[in-house]
């Protein structure tokens, strides 16, 4: 490697004295077509082209070069190194500063543009470095995310497939070892109120089963872009009471408030579809609260283009850095995060629905504290929605109440 450095930087040398040399006979083969002015800026061209191709050092060489042959045949008296008048002095001065100067400089213009592309590989190289291990990182953190949504789906499999399945095939078992009249102890007998128990046991659990399929239906639909919505003009005080109707087998415990602001505009939404949010925000709100407490539904303004609506409940609340993780499938929080001992029936992805179907509407939903700062307060906000022409007929946000 050092031998072929040196070999270049003599060959440098050569080339520099033998450029001059070339030059200065293609001058002199000219004869009175050239002048000195001209002699002195072709031998200063080819010092800069010298500079730029190999150097400073083979430059300064070929300044000197050049200043002898200018000299030896351009200046009286020729063919010698004496000069006769000053000005010759003056100029062969000037000549060589310059050449000197401007083969340093070319050669100094050269070193930092090759500093500089050094300088860019150098960036590329570290740039390239930077992206591939950001794109390590990505997929490793992809990996991770992935094994985290199997260990959730897993745990939900076991809480919520197995302990249906489990009591479904105790009854049933039970019930059949009661009509053959055997079992591994001693004959079994049922009376009329237990086989109704058992029967019960089966019918609520297939439900439990039914609704955690319908939801893992639900959530694929929704992550699939493939969520389909009826928007139709209706009352928020009926989507309310369709919710409420429903739950009341599960809200016979709780005291419900309903707050709705007067003369609020219809919602240009899919009812059933909000509905079934309001629905879910109570079955939460009765589930992770005390019998005799209160659940407050309210629905008001947010803007001139928004209505607001929340389901309070006076239970435990669930706490600030759990707040946007339980809208993740399969994540509860008295599970998964560890807010009490309790551990009500769900799926834990009924919040993910719910968020789903909110922002398939155009709109937001969160979670604050209930008043005071106690219990859980889920909020979500829906646009009221644009004018709908059907027919020719123009249909606005206002719908008449009965």
């Amino acid at each position: 490697m050092q031998r072929s450095a040196l070999d270049q930087k003599w060959a440098g040398y050569v080339v520099a004295g033998l450029s001059v040399v070339a030059t200065t006979v293609v001058l002199k083969l000219l004869g009175d077509h050239v002048n000195a002015a001209t002699v002195s800026l072709a031998l200063l061209l080819n010092v800069l082209f010298i500079a730029t191709r190999w150097g400073s050092w083979p430059a300064l060489l070929a300044s000197i070069v050049a200043m002898l042959c200018f000299n030896f045949f351009f200046l009286p008296p020729f063919k010698t190194f004496n000069i006769a008048a000053t000005d010759n002095w003056i100029a062969l001065v000037a000549f060589l500063v310059t050449a000197v100067t401007a083969g340093q400089l070319s050669a100094r213009a050269k070193k930092r543009a090759e500093e500089a592309e050094l300088g860019k590989r150098e960036i590329e190289r570290l740039y390239a470095e930077l992206r591939d291990a950001f794109e390590r990182a990505s997929h490793a953190e992809a990996l991770r995310q992935s094994e985290k949504l199997k260990s959730a789906l897993l745990d939900a499999v076991t809480h919520d497939l197995r302990t249906p399945l489990t009591s479904i095939k105790a009854s049933i078992t039970t019930l059949l070892d009661e009509v053959r009249g055997r079992s591994n102890e001693a004959p079994v007998t049922l009376d009329a109120e237990s086989k109704v128990e058992m029967m019960e046991v089966i019918d609520e659990e297939s439900d439990r089963l039914s609704r955690f399929i319908n939801g893992l239906i639900e959530l694929a639909r929704i992550e699939a872009g493939e969520l389909h919505l009826r928007r139709r003009w209706g009352a928020v005080e009926e989507i309310i009471s369709t919710a409420l109707d429903r739950a009341e087998p599960i809200t016979r415990q709780h005291h419900v408030e309903v707050d709705i602001e007067r003369e609020l505009p219809g919602l240009r939404v899919d009812e059933s579809a909000v509905s079934e949010v309001v629905y879910t925000l109570i079955d939460n709100a009765a589930k992770y609260s005390a019998k005799g407490s209160t659940i407050r539904i309210v629905a008001r303004h947010a803007g001139d283009e928004l209505i607001q609506m929340s389901v309070e409940d006076e239970g435990r609340g669930i706490p600030v850095d759990l707040r946007e993780r339980v809208f993740d499938k399969f994540f509860r929080a008295t599970r998964d995060g560890d807010v009490s001992t309790q551990q009500p029936s769900g799926t834990g992805m009924g919040l993910a629905i719910a968020k789903g179907i909110i922002e398939a509407h155009d709109g937001r939903i969160w979670i604050e504290s209930g008043a005071g700062g106690k219990g859980t307060r889920v909020i979500f906000t829906l646009p009221i929605g644009d004018e709908e022409i059907v027919d020719g007929v123009r249909y606005s946000a206002v719908v008449e109440k009965q």
